[in-house]
């Protein structure tokens, strides 16, 4: 079996400054851990990484975006970003905000059997105004690239994706319709990852609503459970066999979002 997390920490640095890192490796054991978020270089991140190989994929950016990948089962290779002919063949190159190409928000490791692929997904700002990066070129260069790597070995996809996909996956879908996270542009990149064989690994287990990965700040949210589920784990096709548990530990506190996990018999 093979245990495998995902964690938005919304910022390693915080996260050890409460003290809550260390413990969540040594309780859970994650064969292999995909963080999103660190917020940090290699050189400022202090961690006990004991027998994890480490690599880290930050954001040209001080203090913004990044992402990493513990491992204990040694990757046959690592790869950081998209490769250049999907950037340019869904024209991956920025907007106002930036280049999300310097941002470190994709990190691809080569194992034995399988890929594993995590992913910062860009928000889509409260104004919306980069739901057009996300849509026409984030979304589909992301599927793209997991399926030129599907040709090889299945794919493990997991990281915050910032989008909720159904209605069971926000507490108040009515009040957030059309909202950064739950707009049609946004769901519908979700899908197209469904309709291409990809599979909701925790829908496999667990229906209905009330399962949350993300709470935001205000108003008790987490107390109340009033969140969104927006960190994933997906699996290509010819794998969900392989998939025997799907989770999100809400009880994992140092972030605004929970880790997320799945374990593989493979």
């Amino acid at each position: 079996m093979i245990k495998l997390y995902s964690w938005n920490v919304n910022g390693i640095r915080a996260v050890e400054r409460k003290e809550l890192f260390q413990p969540f490796l040594d309780n859970e054991k994650p064969d292999i851990l995909c963080i999103q978020e660190i917020k940090a270089k290699p050189e400022q991140i202090d961690v006990e990484l004991g027998d994890y190989d480490a690599f880290w994929y930050s954001a040209e950016k001080p203090g913004y975006s990044g992402t990493a990948l513990l491992s204990k089962i040694p990757p046959l290779q690592v790869i950081n970003g998209f490769p250049a002919d999907i950037i340019k063949k869904f024209n991956v190159d920025g907007d106002k905000y930036g280049d999300p190409n310097l941002e470190g928000r994709v990190i691809a490791a080569e194992f034995e059997k399988f890929w594993v692929v995590t992913v910062y997904t860009p928000n889509a700002k409260e104004d919306l105004s980069r739901v057009e990066l996300r849509h026409k070129q984030w979304d589909p260069a992301f599927l793209a690239y997991c399926k030129k790597l599907e040709k090889s070995k299945p794919v493990v996809f997991c990281g915050d994706l910032n989008v909720a996909y159904t209605e069971d996956d926000l507490a108040n879908p009515k009040a957030n319709k059309g909202t950064k996270g739950f707009t049609e542009e946004e769901r519908s990149g979700f899908e197209a990852f469904i309709k291409s064989g990809y599979v909701d690994t925790f829908r496999m287990f667990t229906q209905g609503n009330g399962h949350y990965s993300w709470w935001s700040h205000f108003a008790k949210s987490r107390e109340r459970n009033v969140g969104w589920r927006i960190d994933y784990f997906l699996v290509s096709d010819s794998i969900k066999d392989k998939v025997k548990s799907a989770a999100i530990h809400s009880d994992v506190m140092g972030s605004d979002h929970c880790p997320v996990s799945v374990t593989l018999e493979l």
